[in-house]
């Protein structure tokens, strides 16, 4: 019996130092290497300082900014450990509402989500509001848009920061990203990206 334990065990700490500590380090380095900024995080620097990541959403509300998908990520009640509050785009709690969209509470959220969407965006009213603009995410921090659901709000910016339209919508279609390799997924515009442009475009004094 001893005979079969100690090759096993050494097998066994051999795979461990190999497939737990030497492979994860190597893969480490190489991705740090040949990917540094994806393997940082993603990383959005503006004058020497981290604004956030293009990987994760922000909740933008103010009217001069674009805003995001809404996010359905909670943290626990300060006040009742049993329930939760919502905490739009808290990484550390990625996650979806699970209501299926036939539900009764999903459908009274989507219907409050696109009455307010069309009173903060009121010359884009009669238009067709793009699905993601009054649901969440699967992960509740998605940081894109479609161009659609950036154009919804191009009327509302440009007030807001005394531009002309169409040179909103420019920014827009300047910024948007296409599919995966032109062929997976559709057209998508990152909102950070968007509001870091109109920063610096047409700053609010």
């Amino acid at each position: 019996m001893i005979k079969q334990l100690i090759p096993a065990t050494m097998l066994t700490l051999v795979l461990t130092l190999i497939c737990g500590l030497a492979y994860p380090l190597l893969m480490t380095q190489l991705a740090d290497k040949i990917f540094p900024s994806q393997a940082h995080g993603s990383l959005i620097v503006k004058n020497g300082t981290i604004v956030g990541s293009s990987l994760i959403g922000q909740n933008f509300t103010k009217p001069e900014y674009f805003h995001p998908r809404p996010s359905a990520t909670t943290v626990p009640d300060p006040n009742d450990a049993t329930k939760t509050v919502a905490a739009p785009y808290n990484a550390a709690s990625s996650a979806a509402s699970n209501a299926a969209l036939t539900a009764k509470a999903q459908v009274d959220a989507i219907a409050a989500a696109s009455d307010a969407l069309r009173q903060e965006n009121p010359a884009s009213a009669d238009l067709p509001i793009p699905s993601e603009l009054v649901t969440a995410s699967g992960s509740g921090l998605d940081p894109h848009v479609s161009p659609e659901g950036a154009k919804y709000q191009a009327a509302r910016i440009a007030e807001a920061r005394k531009a002309k339209p169409d040179d909103i919508l420019a920014l827009i279609d300047g910024k948007t990203e296409g599919k995966l390799f032109g062929l997976f997924g559709a057209p998508t515009v990152n909102v950070l990206s968007l509001n870091l442009s109109l920063d610096e475009r047409w700053p609010i004094k």
